[in-house]
């Protein structure tokens, strides 16, 4: 794979490179209503997306950072955007071009004040994985294998500027208006300013490991703090196969439960017993091991959920509630999700929204079984996205509603439900988190 010898790290060489990109997606438009004149408005319409998709990805993946990390995050949203951005932003997760190893000594030499070679016995300064705001190298000291991870250059200064340059897409695409909405910006970027912060994620990592190594079939490397600093960590090399690529070929039912199981008690012990949850939960930080463990990597994004939010959110989820018109929109409100000054319009619409999408999404929690492998589900979700997504009566109304805290748990979920799916996982025991 091509290496970068630079990353652009000013305000002003970040917003010329996404202006530039601006410009070939208005040329990409020049021919999309060419194609139409020639071909059906669906073929011409899916080439202007494969375009799109595709110098976005580009201008993305070179800048790197918060503004690849928001692309990764688009990825996960497949009832929202068309197939063709989902599948090249999702390169996003675990494969893009990495820095080249003089830049990569350049950074280390910058971020620890040693040459790697002082502190390893051995490193390679070629990247064996590349994601959005660092890249892993291996290493040996000692006789053992570690896996460092090094953040780009730039990244954690460039947060800010780089959200300010997306706030206009992300206003548009999910319809935000109101004088309040900088609370949901100032969430993401509250988050990805803890993402850049390798020290704190030391500390969540081991925290992670020390509450969840219990759990069965899963596991986790070691961290190493004398080998870490604000912008390096170093972790034991775990030896897998990327969770995306064993799905691909994977025939055995019983090792797809016994994964699906495994990931599901992580995700439910953290939210139901640690109040803390992994936030990420996208294929690149899952590896399957040869013995069938399910190894889970990366703890820089972790949601703390506050118990204002966490009772009603989870009493919206039960079926009762769903079910009881009165307690349904006293929840509704205690979320934000109806607003005060809501109109009665709104009230009707978002009311028989919420009701439509929780009595669909909840369904998991309303069995001891559930059978993630079941295409049905996941396409009815997909559809009641899209329909949502084309509705002219939502893009009239406010999408500003509903607490901060929705972006990273919403987020846990959608990403969560996806890789069940991905692993065609059945007869999930949904309360076992309880007895482990």
């Amino acid at each position: 794979m091509k290496t970068i010898d630079s990353i652009p790290i000013t305000k002003i060489s970040r917003a010329t490179k996404l202006v530039s990109t601006g410009a070939k997606v208005g040329v990409n438009y020049l021919k999309y209503y060419g194609d139409k004149m020639v071909k059906s408005e669906a073929e011409a319409k899916e080439r202007l997306n494969q375009n799109n998709a595709e110098d976005i990805y580009d201008s993305l993946k070179t800048l790197k950072g918060s503004a690849l990390k928001v692309a990764q995050m688009l990825s996960m949203e497949k009832s929202i955007l068309p197939q063709a951005y989902v599948e090249k932003f999702s390169l996003s997760q675990f494969s893009v071009p990495p820095l080249s190893p003089p830049l990569v000594i350049k950074t280390f030499k910058k971020y620890f004040g040693k040459h790697p070679e002082e502190l390893f016995d051995t490193f390679n300064a070629t990247s064996v994985n590349a994601a959005s705001i660092g890249q892993v190298h291996i290493a040996e000291k000692n006789g053992k294998k570690f896996a460092v991870k090094i953040q780009y250059p730039g990244v954690a200064e460039s947060i800010a500027s780089d959200l300010a340059l997306v706030k206009p897409i992300a206003i548009k695409m999910f319809n935000i208006k109101g004088k309040d909405s900088d609370k949901y910006f100032k969430e993401v970027e509250n988050k990805l300013t803890e993402e850049t912060n390798y020290i704190l994620e030391v500390e969540q990592s081991k925290a992670v490991v020390e509450a969840c190594q219990h759990i069965p079939n899963l596991k986790f490397p070691n961290y190493y703090s004398d080998l870490s600093s604000e912008r390096i960590i170093t972790m034991d090399y775990m030896k897998g196969e990327h969770l995306s690529e064993f799905v691909m070929h994977n025939t055995d039912q019983v090792l797809a439960n016994q994964l699906g199981q495994a990931l599901w008690d992580f995700y439910m012990f953290q939210i139901h017993n640690l109040r803390k949850v992994h936030a990420d939960p996208h294929p690149g930080n899952f590896l399957i091991s040869a013995s069938g463990d399910l190894i889970a990597l990366d703890f820089g994004c972790m949601k703390t959920i506050p118990e204002d939010f966490y009772i009603p959110y989870f009493e919206l989820a039960e079926k009762e509630c769903i079910d009881n018109p009165k307690l349904f929109t006293e929840k509704l409100y205690a979320l934000e999700i109806l607003r005060e000054d809501d109109s009665d319009e709104e009230i009707k619409f978002f009311s028989a929204m919420f009701h439509e999408l929780l009595s669909l999404f909840t369904k998991p929690f309303h069995v001891e079984e559930f059978d993630f492998s079941n295409p049905e589900f996941f396409n009815q979700i997909s559809e009641m996205g899209q329909r949502y997504s084309k509705s002219t009566e939502l893009r009239n109304m406010n999408g500003n509603r509903g607490s901060k805290h929705f972006i990273y748990i919403n987020r846990t979920f959608f990403g969560l439900y996806n890789l069940m799916f991905d692993l065609k996982s059945k007869n999930v025991k949904i309360n076992n988190f309880k007895n482990l």
